[in-house]
């Protein structure tokens, strides 16, 4: 009944590919439908695929796509995906990451077909969500987080015709002090995505997966993933790739550091040479020796001598 076996080595569905490959699998639509149901909460009964393509196992290629793009029933577009790693930031506010959110949402909502369009108003909603394993807003408490178009002081809503969905993974160390019975669906679905290959957490797992026929349906097509050693592979190079590219972004960072701090220490040093030739200078000057001896002695300018003789 796709309950997850103690000793099985599962692959974790916080992978980008794995989660691809849960989502989109041909008897996979249930899961699916259970998945966007409960993240936009709204009841979807239909719902089909348009990048149904299986991501590609070369690591490097440029133009992998592992979101998983959908249209529901009315029409609406949900755009999900597994952000499984931290995508580079400049600063601690994941502005990167957000402004991501924000242009792929945009560019899918406006994609729409105008033909036939009568009024602006007659567009589609479209979602994008984001399952994050990392916390993206450590300032708010809860794990899931939606944002739409509303006023900046009233908080009027403007339109609720676009709209991204945050789930932080991160953020489920409450919810798994809950009973299974008290988890709410939207818990349910997120403590299988963030534990279902923790063999520490494989019992509540279970008991969780045991609640929700969907659920099972997840761990049996996430048993059979795990089982295919041509993904099992693909989920090694990968990781691989990952961390050659960490370590070498790690190195040249800290390569980065070293220069900095010798070029700093050179500068310190010039630095302080500069100063004490300047003493040297006063010095002279005030020993009447000749400008030109001094000049030879300090490695000073005539202008620069010349500029200390009158101060004070």
């Amino acid at each position: 009944m796709g309950l997850l076996p103690m000793g099985m080595d599962i692959l974790p569905p916080t992978d980008d590919r794995v989660f691809k490959l849960l989502m989109t699998s041909p008897e996979a639509k249930p899961v699916l439908i259970y998945v966007i149901s409960t993240t936009i909460n709204r009841q979807v009964v239909d719902v089909v695929i348009r990048n149904n393509e299986l991501p590609v196992s070369d690591t490097e290629e440029k133009a992998e796509r592992l979101d998983v793009n959908c249209k529901i029933q009315d029409g609406s577009q949900v755009n999900l995906e597994m952000q499984a790693s931290h995508l580079e930031e400049l600063s601690g506010e994941h502005k990167n990451l957000k402004g991501k959110s924000v242009y792929y949402l945009c560019d899918l909502h406006s994609s729409q077909s105008a033909r036939g369009l009568k009024r602006y108003d007659e567009l589609v909603q479209t979602y994008q969500v984001t399952f994050c394993s990392y916390t993206i807003f450590p300032e708010l408490a809860d794990y899931m987080n939606s944002f739409s178009m509303r006023h900046d002081i009233s908080n009027e809503l403007l339109s609720d015709a676009i709209k991204v969905i945050y789930i932080e993974l991160s953020k489920l160390a409450k919810t798994l002090k809950k009973s299974v019975n008290e988890m709410t669906d939207m818990e349910k679905l997120s403590i299988f995505l963030q534990y279902a290959n923790s063999p520490a957490y494989r019992e509540t797992v279970n008991r969780v997966i045991e609640t929700k026929e969907e659920l099972q349906m997840a761990g049996e097509l996430l048993m059979s993933i795990s089982k295919d050693e041509k993904e099992r592979a693909i989920f090694r190079s990968r990781r691989m790739y990952r961390t050659d590219l960490e370590s070498n972004l790690a190195t040249a960072e800290e390569r980065g550091k070293r220069t900095g701090r010798a070029e700093g220490r050179a500068e310190g040093r010039a630095e302080g040479r500069a100063e004490e030739a300047m003493v040297i200078a006063k010095k002279a000057l005030q020993m009447n020796m000749p400008t030109g001896d001094i000049i030879k002695l300090t490695g000073l300018t005539q202008s620069e001598i010349e500029g200390l003789r009158y101060m004070d």
